[in-house]
């Protein structure tokens, strides 16, 4: 059965908002209509963490919806996560594929075209692209690429890409039309005091742009 990728990732966060859990964003954000959530946790006990991805992992099951885990392939193992999101210094992709098995999403961080070239050679299911503009949601971002160089990735992979960074309700048909898949979303819905509206903004704005595209 080939791997459904969601057009709308949302990813799930505790460090930028202590007010929601992992999993009351993930299912927030799943009723107005995200298709993939991302667990997000960078620091903390790997105890801690385990039982907050399984939580989330649970509500996304509930939803029918995948849930990948940043950085983490133990984690996305250890709770039956569908698969983990990879940046360029982390597990390396050809290991992760052999850990998780051929079904499992696999995504990749890129900034640069040969980036992404490489990890779809690797064997990743898709391509995570950016930051496509400027984003408040790192600590040190990686320079923006812009709508141009996100048009060149797109069209030198045959796999979904999904823009990352600065996207807003507005930039999201000018991504699309760029030749993006998806896109992947952090602050705008973690942060805000609506998940649920915020991500149902992003939906519309999503299936308006592929409607009229």
């Amino acid at each position: 059965m080939p791997v459904r990728i969601g057009r709308l990732h949302v990813l799930t966060d505790f460090k930028l908002q202590q007010e929601k859990s992992h999993a009351e964003l993930a299912r927030l954000a799943l009723r107005g209509g995200a298709d993939t959530i991302q667990f997000r946790q960078k620091h903390g006990g790997i105890r801690n963490i385990l039982s907050q991805a399984r939580v989330t992992q649970d509500v996304c099951r509930d939803a029918s919806m995948p849930m990948i885990v940043d950085d983490r392939v133990d984690v996305a193992q250890a709770v039956g996560a569908a698969g983990v999101h990879l940046g360029q210094e982390d597990f390396p992709i050809k290991d992760a594929r052999r850990l998780l098995g051929e079904d499992a999403i696999i995504g990749a961080t890129a900034n640069k075209v040969s980036e992404a070239v490489t990890a779809y050679k690797e064997g990743a299911t898709y391509i995570g692209f950016g930051p496509v503009f400027e984003t408040q949601s790192k600590r040190n971002p990686g320079s923006t690429v812009g709508l141009e160089l996100l048009q060149d990735a797109c069209e030198a992979v045959p796999i979904p890409v999904i823009a990352i960074g600065g996207i807003t309700h507005d930039r999201v048909r000018p991504t699309l039309d760029a030749g993006a898949y998806g896109i992947a979303v952090l602050s705008s819905i973690a942060t805000s005091k609506n998940p649920e509206r915020a991500a149902a903004r992003f939906r519309a704005a999503i299936d308006g742009a592929l409607r009229t595209s």
